[in-house]
């Protein structure tokens, strides 16, 4: 099941040595179900902040952020919990993994807060690690991976529970060109082949070009959205 996301005049406030700091003012965007949308900007933009509340990590000052027509803010935490385990998968730069963890054991965590037997947990795991091209590496320690093959862990971590919205920071960021053209295609197989919506935040253009439409923040607020740079790479 694909999700969308609408933000409505979102503002984000934060007080900084007494001076106020406006991470996302007024800002409202829609990303329709099983769009790939790339979030760029400068650093202290907003594009982390906007990630985290439509993740329901953080809250927004002002404005409603809903997904898959839900309010986020509107439910407790324990709602919130339950529903980001079932919803989004979030994939960050530096991969997050265990390190006394095998692969196998990072890709279950998420599935150890849901009411799944070990069969249906081992299913699951060897289904996303199958999905990123590691179902040969499970008993690996992330020690033992190249860099792209921690982020691909990571991403089968985040699709593992079947959420339907992937939100990636900078996912690309710590690897190489052949390793970020690696990931990059399985992120739109995934949007493509098994209709996720994906959210990714992105320095890069190579990156945003691998997306269908780039959105901007600057200054805590959404510019025109630009024109795609770039060329999608290929690791074929």
């Amino acid at each position: 099941m694909s999700v969308g996301v609408v933000a409505e005049h979102v503002s984000r406030i934060y007080f900084k040595g007494g001076t106020e700091v406006r991470a996302l003012d007024d800002v409202s965007m829609s990303v329709t179900p099983g769009d790939f949308v790339a979030l760029m900007g400068p650093s202290g933009s907003g594009k982390s902040t906007l990630m985290n509340l439509v993740a329901g990590i953080d809250r927004a000052d002002k404005g409603v952020v809903r997904v898959a027509e839900r309010d986020v803010a509107a439910m407790s935490e324990s709602e919130r919990t339950a529903w980001r385990t079932r919803t989004v998968g979030y994939i960050f730069q530096f991969y997050n993994l265990m390190p006394v963890l095998t692969a196998f054991e990072n890709v279950e965590l998420p599935l150890l807060l849901m009411p799944l037997s070990k069969i249906q947990r081992r299913d699951h795991v060897r289904a996303a690690l199958d999905a990123v091209g590691l179902s040969d590496r499970d008993a690996h320690f992330p020690a033992q991976l190249s860099g792209g093959q921690q982020q691909r862990v990571a991403i089968a971590r985040a699709i593992v529970a079947d959420a339907a919205i992937l939100l990636a920071d900078e996912p690309t960021g710590n690897l190489d060109a052949q390793a970020e053209c690696e990931v990059l295609d399985l992120l739109r197989r995934l949007n493509s082949e098994f209709k996720k919506t994906i959210i990714m935040v992105t320095h890069d253009a190579t990156a945003a070009a691998a997306a269908q439409r780039v959105v901007r923040l600057e200054k805590g607020r959404l510019v025109e959205t630009p024109v795609k740079e770039g060329v999608a790479c290929s690791s074929n």
